[in-house]
């Protein structure tokens, strides 16, 4: 998009004039400053813009944004999104969605737009619950968790979003915090800049239905000690002292001390640049207490995007095609003349 970096903006520019009606405290108010940041910064013309949704507490987000936009059907956010992304590749397109939205009803779209590496960015807000048809399990909710729909705790394994993400060819996937505002404006920026899907998953706060849930690694007391900010080039430490980081033991991951001959020098370094998923595929699981979870850009490889193809493919077709107009469209193939 380099060449529609031409325009100077401030967040207001991007605040609509409808009143933010998400519930007071909800982890989403976060996320919409968060992205009015990043736009602000991108430097591309407003009308450029475009935010599609699906159903749910997030997806009133086009409503928020002075921009174009989209509030879809259950589900199909990635259709709606897809579609035009493909019939205007000028515009920066943003799906907005969660993790029922996505994951669930959704779940087909959401994975095919990743496969196929269609340039739109995808923000998933995890809140492991359905929050706007109050209170159900959702696809990422934990085995156990006692919801509306599951009272004596749901028995079924959750989804992970990392894992589902480049198991589906994904190209770019990062992960943050609602509350982290400075991160999720950086990586809403680098995802702008990616060519080809790039997902976002939000550890996003329900404070009606299922408030807290993440609070066991986002919760200032103890999120340096139980999460990892993963920085391009940079060793993978962690801890209130820089005194954590990651190896790699055979083919797992291991958290080891710093101190008595171990340094810096000896952990894993971050490439998130490399095709090979391997090791983003092992960071993006990443669980605590085992593990620190994974913040930052874990994942981004480049890679043919759909939208492009298909353009390239059209303008192909135009340059050999015998059809010029609608004149020789009529005449062309089999044709007879009726008496």
């Amino acid at each position: 998009m380099d060449e529609l970096r031409s325009t100077e903006y401030t967040p207001k520019d991007f605040k609509s004039d409808q009143e933010v009606r998400w519930c007071p405290g909800c982890g989403d108010h976060a996320v919409l400053n968060a992205v009015q940041r990043a736009l602000s910064e991108l430097g591309i013309p407003r009308e450029n813009f475009a935010f599609v949704s699906g159903i749910g507490c997030s997806s009133r987000f086009p409503y928020y944004m002075n921009t174009y936009g989209f509030h879809s059907i259950h589900g199909r956010a990635s259709a709606i999104a897809s579609g035009v992304k493909t019939a205007n590749p000028r515009l920066s397109v943003w799906q907005i969605t969660g993790d029922g939205d996505a994951l669930a009803i959704g779940g087909n779209h959401f994975i095919h737009a990743i496969r196929r590496n269609i340039d739109i960015n995808i923000i998933l807000f995890n809140n492991e619950i359905y929050g706007l048809t109050k209170g159900q399990y959702s696809p990422t909710s934990e085995r156990g968790l006692v919801t509306k729909t599951s009272p004596f705790g749901t028995v079924e394994e959750p989804f992970s979003v990392g894992e589902l993400v480049i198991g589906a060819k994904g190209k770019f996937f990062a992960r943050t915090i609602d509350a982290n505002v400075t991160l999720s404006t950086q990586i809403y920026i680098e995802a702008a800049k990616h060519k080809g899907t790039s997902v976002i998953e939000v550890l996003q706060n329900c404070v009606i239905f299922n408030d807290g849930i993440h609070d066991v690694i986002a919760d200032k007391e103890v999120r340096e000690e139980r999460t990892i900010i993963l920085k391009q080039g940079e060793p993978m430490i962690f801890g209130r002292n820089s005194d954590k980081g990651l190896v790699l033991d055979g083919l797992k991951l291991k958290v080891i001390a710093l101190g008595n001959g171990i340094t810096e020098k000896d952990l894993l370094v971050h490439d998130s640049l490399e095709p090979n998923p391997g090791i983003q595929y092992m960071l993006a699981n990443m669980r605590y207490p085992e593990y620190p979870m994974a913040l930052g850009i874990i994942r981004a490889v480049s890679g043919q995007t759909y939208d492009t193809a298909v353009e390239e493919q059209i303008s192909e077709m135009q340059k050999k095609s015998p059809v010029s107009c609608m004149d020789d469209l009529l005449k062309s193939g089999s044709t007879w003349k009726i008496e």
